[in-house]
């Protein structure tokens, strides 16, 4: 079993954070939010975007998915929110990276990337007003 990086206590975390498990939804009816709920809205989408432009950034040849996973794992933690993937239905690591033929939420490994890798990562986010935010990109 792998051991799921560490998360400050004092960050708000979703309902899976420590079982994994994902509670059904509570209903399934259209909400209309309010001004403040659009702007927590708002800006958990803006730091998923932050977090995603990171990843991207770093992924150069050399570079291990892993050390990708730990610098947005810290980076989403410095803004006081719980990085989403995190024990998402047991998903071990904190960014979604996927190479070359890994079509989608493919988990983070120390293998560097290669000149000419295409690499996908997933940038998801629960911030402290209850909200997430999800970016992927290229």
């Amino acid at each position: 079993m792998r051991r799921l990086r560490t998360v400050p206590s004092s960050i708000r975390r979703p309902p899976y954070a420590l079982d994994g498990i994902v509670p059904p939804p509570q209903n399934m009816i259209i909400l209309h939010r309010t001004p403040e709920e659009i702007k927590g809205l708002r800006k958990a989408a803006k730091l998923a975007r932050k977090v995603l432009d990171l990843a991207c950034t770093l992924a150069k040849p050399g570079v291990k998915p892993l050390d990708i996973d730990e610098a947005v794992h810290d980076a989403i933690c410095a803004e006081d929110a719980y990085p989403a993937p995190l024990n998402y239905r047991g998903f071990p690591r904190s960014v979604c990276s996927s190479v070359n033929d890994e079509v989608c939420h493919g988990i983070p490994n120390d293998t560097p990337l290669k000149s000419g890798d295409i690499a996908k990562f997933d940038a998801s986010v629960f911030i402290r007003e209850g909200f997430f935010g999800d970016n992927c990109g290229s």
